[in-house]
C-alpha cells in the first residue's frame, strides 16, 4: 500500500483517500490538511455514507485538527435535533451505546462509521450537536408540503430554524437532476411530489445550517467539523450555501470526496475543481443497478423516506 507521503497513486483500498488541493492540485497529508484549517471556523466534510475511506479520513482530521485547536465542535447529519437530550447523557455517561443507539434512532452504521467520531469527542470532552431535522417532520414536509409545519406543536417548531426553506437555484437544479429528471417536471415546473421532496431537503439543510451557527454561538472560538453526505455541500450547495447566505463572515472549508475513474490513470482534478476547496479521491463503491428506471425509483424512495407516520 503506498505511504501517505506518496498520495499521487490511486487510492488502492476502500480505506484508502488520496487528498489535493483543489485549486493548485498540490497533494496533501491529513496533517498538512489540518494546518491549513487550523484557523478555519467551520470545517465540512463531506460522505458517501458507509464509505470506509470517508469515515476514516473524517476521524483523522477530526484528531488532526485537534491537536492544532482542542477547542472543537462537531456536529453531526447524522443525529436528529430532537435527540440531542439523548447524546447528551450518552456523552456524559448516563446512558450505554446501545441504549444510545436505540433511543436516538441513530443510524444503523452508527458503530462501523460514526462510533470513532463521537468516542473521539467524548474522550476529550468534547460537544457533539445533533445537527439534522426531526425524521418524522422531515417526511411529513416531503408529504405534505411546507405549510405542515404550521400544524407542529410550539415545542418542536422551536428546534427548526425560523427561516427553514433557504436555498439557491443551483442547488434546486442539481437536485431535480440527482432524484427525478424530467420525471420531475411538468410543463418546466416541478410536480407538487418534487416540490414536497425538495422541501422535505432543504429543512435538513436549513436545520444544519442552524445548528452549527447556535454551535458557534454556544461555544466562542471554538471550530467546527461538520459531517455530512456529500449532496448537502459540494459546490458549496445545500448547508453550506445557507450558512453563507446567514453567516457570509463566516469562513468555512469544504473538503469532498470524489471517485477516482477506474480508467484513469492520473489525478482527475480538472472535473471536479468546483466541487469543494479540498478533494479526497477515493476508489468507487460496487455498482448498485444497472437498470437506470429501478435505479430512479430508488433514489426517489430514499429523499421520500415512506416510513409509517401520522402526518394530520
Amino acid at each position: 500500500m503506498p505511504s501517505e507521503q506518496n498520495p499521487v497513486t490511486p487510492p488502492e483500498s476502500q480505506y484508502d483517500a488520496r487528498v489535493f488541493d483543489a485549486e493548485n492540485g498540490t497533494p496533501l497529508t491529513v496533517e498538512k490538511l489540518a494546518e491549513r484549517l487550523a484557523d478555519t471556523d467551520v470545517v465540512v466534510v463531506g460522505e458517501y455514507h458507509g464509505h470506509h475511506a470517508s469515515h476514516l479520513l473524517q476521524a483523522r482530521l477530526q484528531q488532526a485538527l485537534f491537536r492544532q485547536n482542542p477547542q472543537q465542535v462537531l456536529t453531526m447529519e447524522q443525529f436528529n435535533v430532537d435527540h440531542q437530550d439523548v447524546l447528551d447523557r450518552f456523552l456524559t455517561g448516563d446512558l450505554g451505546e446501545t441504549e444510545m443507539i436505540e433511543d436516538a434512532e441513530a443510524w444503523n452504521n452508527y458503530r462501523a462509521s460514526y462510533r470513532p467520531l463521537v468516542e473521539f469527542a467524548r474522550q476529550q470532552q468534547l460537544p457533539v450537536i445533533a445537527a439534522n431535522a426531526p425524521a418524522d417532520v422531515v417526511r411529513c414536509v416531503g408529504r405534505k408540503g411546507p405549510g405542515y409545519l404550521k400544524a407542529l406543536a410550539p415545542e418542536t417548531r422551536a428546534l427548526l430554524p425560523e427561516t427553514p426553506f433557504l436555498d439557491t437555484p443551483a442547488y434546486k437544479e442539481k437536485f431535480v437532476g440527482a432524484i427525478g429528471g424530467s420525471h420531475g417536471l411538468e410543463d418546466g415546473e416541478l410536480s407538487e411530489r418534487m416540490r414536497n421532496t425538495y422541501h422535505a431537503q432543504l429543512l435538513r439543510d436549513n436545520t444544519m445550517a442552524s445548528a452549527i451557527l447556535d454551535a458557534r454561538s454556544n461555544h466562542p472560538g471554538h471550530q467546527i467539523l461538520h459531517t455530512t453526505g456529500t449532496f448537502h455541500s459540494e459546490e458549496r450547495l445545500g448547508t453550506v450555501a445557507v450558512l453563507e447566505q446567514r453567516a457570509p463572515g463566516l469562513s468555512i472549508a469544504v473538503i469532498t470526496p470524489v471517485f477516482w475513474p477506474d480508467e484513469e490513470d492520473n489525478v482527475p482534478l480538472a472535473a471536479n475543481r468546483s466541487k469543494g476547496d479540498y478533494l479526497y479521491f477515493i476508489q468507487s463503491l460496487p455498482e448498485e443497478f444497472r437498470d437506470p428506471e429501478r435505479e430512479r425509483k430508488a433514489m426517489q424512495a430514499r429523499f421520500a423516506d415512506r416510513k409509517s407516520v401520522d402526518c394530520e
